[in-house]
C-alpha cells in the first residue's frame, strides 16, 4: 500500500512537471512574445519595436516581378560574326524587379521638371545640375540626313511622349534611378504620414530635399531637420515632436507604434532603384520560365519570344513583326502598310507584345544600358552567383562631430565628361560617399579595395603582387605606364584653366589598341538601327559611359529582398 503510493505520488509530480514545461512552452511562443529571450515585441509601453506583421516587399511603380534562377549566359547559336566575347556559361541570378518597359520621355521629364523647380538653372550654385541631366538631343543628326524634326520634337513633344527616351548616357540613366528611389519612397512615407503631405510638391526645395539614405542614417536631419516636414508617427504638421525613449524605433504595416521615424526595419521603404546586371537582363530578355522545350541549362532560345523567326506565327496576328528593328539596308520598317514592323525610328512602349516575364520591348525599339563594365569575357570562375563586373565599395562620410556629413550647394562635386558636359556627382541632401579603406576590408577575404572593376581581368594592376604605392618601375605615383597596361585604351582628358575656360586633350596616340577600360559599359538587345541578329539575349556591346546615342536607352531594376517567390510553402511529409 505504501508503495502504491509512493508510486502515485511521482506520478503526480511527473504531471505537475509537465504542465509547467506545456505552459512555460505555451507562454514563450505566445503572441507578441521572442523567441530568444520570451520578451514580448511591439508592446505599448515601451520596448523591442518590430514589423511583425510584414507580408513581403511591394512592388514599385512601373515595375514587374522576375523570379530568379539558373540560366545559360551567353550566346550558343552559330556565331557567325566569330565573337569571343560572349562565349555561354551557366549562371544562377536572385529574384528581382524590372521596369515593364523601357524609361519614357515622360518619365524622363518628370525627372527634368523637378531638377528645374527645385535647383533652379539660373541660380549659380545649381547652374550645371539641369544641364548636366538632360538628355543630347542632337544624337539624331546626320551628316547626310534630315532629321531635325526628331531633334526638336522627340524629347519633348506630347506625340513622343510613350516613346523610350534616348540621348541619356549611363551616367545618366544610373542619376535618374537614384532620383526614383527617393521620390518613390518620399510618396511612400508621405501616404503612412511621416512625411507632411504634398511636400514633395510644395516644400521641397534645394535645402529641403528629400534623400532615402539621408532619412535612414537621420530622420530628425533630414529634408533640412524641418521638423514641420518631417514627421514621427502620429504627429501632426506643425507640432513639436514628443520626447521619446524609442524614437530610433520602427513602423510597421499594420502595428506602428507612435511617436517614432521609420526606419529599414519597418518593411515600407523600398530598395533603390537601379541599372540592371547584365546577367539580370539576359535572363529576364530570355524569359526561358515560359517556354520549357527551350531549357534553361542548354539556353536554346535565341530570341525572347519562342521560335527561330521574328513574325509571329498565330493565326489572328500571322506574320506580324514581333519586335522593331532594321529589315534590311534602307529597310527600317517594311513596306508601308500590312507585315512592316510599325515604326521608322523608336516606336510606343508596348507596341509588341511582352515576353514571358510580362516584360516589353527585350528586344528592339531601343538598345538598353546594363550596369555592367565590359570585358571581353564574363569569368564564372570567379563568379556563378548574381554576377556583376562594376563594384566600387563607398562609404558615408563622417564628421568630426562623428555625424554623417549631407551634401550642399558649397560641397557638391560635378564631373567634366571627356567630352566636355558637366553633370552633378551628386545633389544637396544626400550623404556625401568617400571610398572604403583599410578599415573595412583588413584581413577580409571577399574584397580588398574599393574599386573592383578591373579585378581578375588579366592586367597588371588585378594582380596580387601590384604595387599601389608607385615603387614599381615605370610606374609613378600608382599609375601604370602604357606598356603596363592591358588595355590600353585613349587617355582623353578635359579640364579648365585658370581663367574658367575649356580645355580638351584628345589623345591622337598611334599606340592605342583598344577602346575597352574602367569606364566602357555594357548595352544589351538590339535597337531599330540593328538587324535581327543583334535581338538575340545573349548578345553584347559596349560604348563609353558618358557618350548618348540615337539607339540607346534603359530601363530600371529592384533588388528582392526576401523569398525567391511568393509560392505557398510547399507540403511536407
Amino acid at each position: 500500500m505504501k508503495v502504491n503510493k509512493i508510486i502515485a505520488a511521482k506520478l503526480l509530480l511527473s504531471l505537475v512537471i509537465m504542465v509547467g514545461f506545456t505552459s512555460c512552452s505555451k507562454k514563450s511562443d505566445s503572441k507578441g512574445g521572442s523567441r530568444a529571450t520570451g520578451w514580448k515585441i511591439n508592446d505599448k509601453k515601451g520596448g523591442f519595436q518590430y514589423a511583425s506583421k510584414f507580408k513581403k516587399q511591394a512592388t514599385g511603380p512601373g515595375l514587374v516581378m522576375v523570379e530568379g534562377g539558373t540560366f545559360t549566359m551567353g550566346k550558343v547559336q552559330d556565331d557567325v560574326m566569330h565573337d569571343w566575347n560572349n562565349t555561354p556559361n551557366q549562371q544562377h541570378v536572385m529574384s528581382f524587379y524590372m521596369d515593364e518597359t523601357e524609361v519614357t520621355n515622360l518619365m524622363y521629364m518628370e525627372y527634368l521638371d523637378w531638377l528645374k523647380r527645385v535647383f533652379p538653372p539660373d541660380q549659380e550654385n545649381y547652374k550645371n545640375i539641369y544641364e548636366g541631366a538632360s538628355p543630347d538631343t542632337l544624337v539624331w543628326r546626320n551628316r547626310l540626313g534630315y532629321n531635325e524634326t526628331m531633334t526638336n520634337n522627340y524629347l519633348r513633344h506630347p506625340a513622343y511622349a510613350e516613346y523610350p527616351v534616348v540621348g541619356v548616357n549611363w551616367i545618366q540613366a544610373t542619376e535618374f534611378a537614384k532620383w526614383r528611389t527617393d521620390r518613390v519612397n518620399e510618396k511612400i512615407l508621405e501616404d503612412q504620414r511621416y512625411l507632411k503631405k504634398d511636400a514633395k510638391v510644395t516644400d521641397e526645395t534645394a535645402e529641403k530635399v528629400f534623400s532615402t539614405e539621408a532619412y535612414l542614417a537621420s530622420p530628425s536631419t533630414a529634408m533640412g531637420g524641418d521638423d514641420k516636414l518631417v514627421l514621427k508617427k502620429g504627429q501632426k504638421p506643425g507640432a513639436a515632436p514628443k520626447a521619446s525613449a524609442s524614437s530610433g524605433g520602427t513602423n510597421t504595416q499594420g502595428n506602428s507604434p507612435k511617436n517614432v521615424y521609420a526606419q529599414r526595419t519597418s518593411g515600407l521603404i523600398l530598395p533603390e532603384y537601379r541599372l540592371p546586371t547584365e546577367a539580370e537582363w539576359e535572363y529576364a530578355a530570355a524569359a526561358d520560365v515560359g517556354q520549357r522545350e527551350y531549357n534553361a541549362y542548354k539556353g536554346q532560345k535565341k530570341y525572347p519570344w519562342s521560335g527561330q523567326y521574328t513574325r509571329s506565327g498565330k493565326r489572328q496576328v500571322r506574320g506580324d513583326q514581333l519586335a522593331n528593328f532594321k529589315q534590311g539596308k534602307g529597310d527600317y520598317g517594311g513596306i508601308a502598310g500590312w507585315s512592316d514592323d510599325g515604326a521608322d525610328i523608336t516606336n510606343k512602349v508596348k507596341s509588341y507584345p511582352p515576353n514571358d516575364f510580362g516584360l516589353y520591348d527585350m528586344a528592339g525599339n531601343v538598345a538598353e544600358w546594363v550596369a555592367d563594365v565590359y570585358r571581353p569575357i564574363v569569368d564564372d570562375e570567379a563568379n556563378d552567383f548574381n554576377y556583376y563586373r562594376g563594384n566600387v565599395y563607398m562609404k558615408d562620410k563622417i564628421g568630426d562631430d562623428g555625424k554623417v556629413e549631407l551634401v550642399t550647394a558649397e560641397t557638391q562635386k560635378f564631373d567634366t565628361l571627356s567630352n566636355g558636359k558637366i553633370i552633378a556627382r551628386n545633389l544637396p541632401g544626400q550623404i556625401a560617399q568617400v571610398p572604403v579603406d583599410e578599415k573595412e576590408t583588413y584581413l577580409r577575404q571577399n574584397f580588398d579595395k574599393s574599386d573592383n572593376r578591373n579585378y581578375r581581368d588579366g592586367d597588371k594592376q588585378s594582380t596580387r603582387y601590384f604595387k599601389f604605392g608607385g615603387s614599381e618601375e615605370g610606374d609613378e605615383k600608382g599609375k601604370m605606364s602604357d606598356s603596363q597596361r592591358m588595355y590600353d585604351s585613349p587617355k582623353h582628358n578635359v579640364s579648365t584653366d585658370s581663367l574658367g575656360n575649356m580645355v580638351r586633350r584628345y589623345d591622337k596616340s598611334n599606340k592605342r589598341t583598344t577602346l575597352v577600360n574602367d569606364d566602357v559599359r555594357v548595352y544589351k538587345g538590339g535597337s531599330w538601327r540593328d538587324r535581327a541578329y543583334w535581338l538575340d539575349p545573349a548578345q553584347r556591346r559596349y560604348f563609353p559611359q558618358d557618350i548618348a546615342t540615337d539607339y540607346i536607352g534603359f530601363r530600371c531594376a529592384m533588388s528582392r529582398v526576401g523569398p525567391k517567390s511568393d509560392k505557398k510553402k510547399r507540403a511536407r511529409n
